[in-house]
């Protein structure tokens, strides 16, 4: 078995015991393979390993590997995106994790109306008030969420949010708490927002007993990045 295969299976039973202890179904926790800077071939390699979900940050990068990886992968796109490369990922990914205001979301629906496609996306929420952070703040988003309710070639699945870097996994606590009770708060029968895409490698079992449907995880499976 390779180092890769060992992390993932390692992963994935500490993602499921999380699950349990929770008094959740691990199949309600899907784990998002966090590929960023990683070779086209160790995509391929966590394939085989059993990952279904991979998660992409650059949008060249996106394309590029998927033209490599022939592997029936359910592919994210988890970085910040520009209004000017929506069209490189609209279609591509099959969830957008980081929509944080109406020009973007405009952008994509465009791009996926011209697609004749619908393109799921989730909404970032900036649950720490970070300046340097995306995302719309806790107050502002009810309203983008109608804003976005009307747009055709969309679907808001639900909530993201990047907590403060943490000393320490407890330390996230609190921002995950946060964006589980605003989606409690504002879901509707129409507009459930049944995932939540919260925690990484370092927070994700507390990302779990919060609430996480996706945990992104990166260096847990693939190891470091490589070096430029």
């Amino acid at each position: 078995m390779s180092t890769l295969a060992a992390r993932w299976i390692e992963v994935r039973a500490n993602v499921d015991a999380a699950a349990r202890a929770s008094g959740r179904d691990p199949s309600s926790v899907t784990v998002v393979a966090v590929a960023k800077l990683q070779p086209a071939s160790a995509v391929i390699e966590a394939a085989a390993a059993g990952v279904t979900d991979v998660g992409e940050n650059y949008a060249q990068e996106l394309a590029a590997k998927q033209a490599e990886v022939t592997a029936p992968l359910r592919w994210h796109f988890i970085g910040k995106l520009q209004r000017n490369k929506a069209k490189q990922v609209v279609g591509r990914a099959s969830l957008i994790h980081a929509v944080d205001g109406l020009a973007l979301a405009e952008e994509i629906a465009a791009r996926a109306r011209a697609a004749e496609i619908v393109q799921d996306v989730l909404v970032a929420v900036n649950t720490g008030g970070e300046a340097h952070k995306t995302g719309t703040d806790t107050q502002a988003l009810p309203a983008l969420l109608d804003a976005l309710d009307a747009l055709d070639g969309i679907r808001v699945r639900g909530l993201m949010t990047m907590p403060p870097w943490p000393e320490h996994a407890e330390d996230s606590r609190p921002f995950f708490r946060t964006l589980r009770q605003l989606r409690d708060a504002i879901a509707t029968d129409a507009r459930p927002l049944s995932v939540l895409s919260m925690g990484t490698s370092g927070d994700a079992i507390v990302a779990i007993e919060e609430g996480a449907t996706l945990v992104r995880i990166g260096t847990a499976i693939f190891g470091e990045r490589p070096g430029p």
